[in-house]
């Protein structure tokens, strides 16, 4: 029979995964203490929730929110990171976490908020990408390229065209002035 604490646990993990953008399942054996406060200390800087959880009460919450996907990256010694805002943000703060502790956290993958299901590489490659700012800027930046590019060579002829005429008018002025 389920405790009441256990059905509170599952509801709150159901809540997190309906609402997170992204959730990292981690494997932390071999972890100390220090290293998991302050792996704790940086997500809460990120805007990341981390929280060590037993395997049954996650695959509970997964069939719950209606993310039984999720179940298939859950093994061993589980701990969870939830993302809320940018889905980058969780993945960098804990790929930063591992490369600058050499700790033996796993990353075993992740559930993109809409439902699209990541591997542990796939989650590396994603704490690559820039943060969203920089990539609105690159995009904004790649929309212009070609509205610069036909500006240019539509007031090509133009400047051209203006040129001729200066030169034009500068030379009836000097036959003018010489005649």
């Amino acid at each position: 029979m389920p405790t009441q604490a256990k059905m509170d646990k599952v509801a709150e993990l159901q809540a997190k995964l309906e609402h997170c953008s992204i959730a990292v399942s981690t494997g932390y054996r071999g972890i100390t203490v220090n290293e998991m406060t302050e792996l704790r200390r940086r997500m809460r800087q990120g805007g990341v929730e981390f929280m060590v959880t037993k395997n049954t009460l996650i695959n509970l919450a997964a069939d719950a929110a209606h993310r039984p996907e999720f179940k298939s990256i859950v093994a061993g010694p589980t701990a969870v990171a939830f993302g809320f805002d940018d889905p980058v943000d969780a993945a960098k703060t804990l790929s930063e976490f591992i490369r600058s502790t050499r700790s033996t956290l796993q990353i075993q993958g992740a559930l993109l908020g809409g439902g699209s299901l990541l591997a542990a590489t796939e989650v590396e490659r994603l704490a690559t990408l820039p943060a969203r700012p920089q990539l609105v800027a690159l995009l904004l930046g790649q929309l212009q390229a070609p509205i610069q590019r036909l500006l240019g060579v539509m007031n090509g002829p133009l400047q051209s065209l203006g040129g001729l005429l200066q030169a034009r008018i500068r030379q009836i002025e000097a036959e003018s002035a010489g005649a």
